[in-house]
């Protein structure tokens, strides 16, 4: 004889299942590990729009939710800041490694506390501590060539002898840029491998890098001031921030501190006839009280980075990019890229 579950009860019983399934599923992205789209260029060819990341987050430790009152799994949307947790994280500080292909919140998005903020992805090729420059568009770290040139992209200029059909194109997967004049003048975005191939091409009559020069100032580019005559070819150089330095400071190098003075380490700045004050007390000299790090894109030229909003801070790395889950290419309607599934992501 069959046992009569009453309905009530076994709507609870559901209710318990779906609840308990949430809270692991919510346990799991939190601390362990989430996956997510890459939505822009700027990480090409090491990740291709329409690539899903897989982002370990015990990779750094994880990070402890700030925002307590909040609707889980949804950024930038229904939170409230009127709990709102200091910032910790499990394993203390993340060991991040240069070259690391690191996931965390857009430092500058002002509007939302730190863990609602969107994701970003770069490359870390600058640590706490290192000194940072780049010539030419490379990059160097304590005086050394840190950059593989095959992983990277950059904006070349050619010109050809007969106009480019879209085969040409899609063959060779340009995706970023097009024709620029009607005397077959092209712009288009390269690895250096294939910037050799279009070379090898007879109807390819010139091709180069574009390269900004140096001491032509870019009024976009961190710090924004006249002073740094950088760009993003020629950068710096440029130290990067460590938890503990004492950094001296002026009205001429503020501009670099300001944002991790007063925002990011929650101080009142202030500058009264050349004189700062922080937390109403006048000072030469400020102690930084977590670590920093300079995040750039692998298509160097097509990348919104650290170039152009500095320091990224410990307190906003979610974890690191480890592997490709799916990819699916929108672009060419091409369908999956079954060849990048499961890939690592060096």
């Amino acid at each position: 004889m069959k046992r009569f579950i009453p309905h009530n009860q076994t709507v609870i019983e559901w209710l318990k299942a779906i609840g308990i399934s949430f809270f692991c599923v919510l346990v799991i992205r939190t601390f362990f590990f989430e996956i997510s789209p890459v939505s822009s260029p700027s990480m090409e060819k090491s990740l291709l729009t329409g690539d899903y990341m897989f982002i370990n987050k015990l990779s750094y430790g994880p990070r402890l939710v700030k925002t307590i009152l909040s609707v889980p799994f949804v950024n930038q949307k229904y939170y409230s800041s009127l709990i709102s947790l200091p910032y910790l994280r499990i394993f203390g500080s993340p060991d991040v490694e240069r070259n690391d292909v690191v996931v965390f919140n857009y430092p500058l998005d002002d509007a939302h506390p730190v863990d609602h903020r969107a994701y970003f992805v770069k490359r870390c090729v600058a640590l706490p501590g290192d000194s940072f420059k780049i010539e030419d568009g490379l990059v160097y770290v304590n005086n050394k060539l840190i950059d593989r040139e095959e992983t990277l992209q950059f904006n070349y200029h050619f010109k050809s002898e007969r106009s480019l059909d879209s085969a040409f194109i899609v063959h060779y997967d340009l995706n970023e840029g097009g024709k620029i004049s009607d005397n077959n003048d092209y712009s288009f975005t390269l690895t250096q491998a294939l910037a050799d191939t279009l070379k090898s091409k007879t109807y390819i009559t010139t091709i180069e890098r574009n390269k900004e020069k140096k001491e032509m100032w870019d009024e976009f580019v961190f710090p924004f001031n006249a002073r740094y005559k950088w760009n993003v070819d020629n950068y710096g150089s440029l130290k990067i921030p460590a938890k503990g330095d004492t950094i001296k400071l002026d009205s001429l190098n503020l501009c670099i501190f300001e944002r991790i003075i007063s925002v990011y380490e929650n101080n009142q700045l202030e500058i009264k006839n050349d004189s700062i004050f922080i937390n109403a007390a006048y000072q030469t000299s400020y102690v930084i009280r977590q670590n920093y790090y300079f995040m750039m894109g692998d298509n160097r030229h097509n990348s919104q980075d650290s170039r152009h909003w500095g320091f990224v801070p410990e307190d906003h790395i979610i974890g690191k990019a480890t592997r490709i889950i799916f990819s699916n290419d929108k672009l060419y309607g091409k369908g999956v890229r079954w060849n990048r599934l499961f890939q690592s992501i060096d």
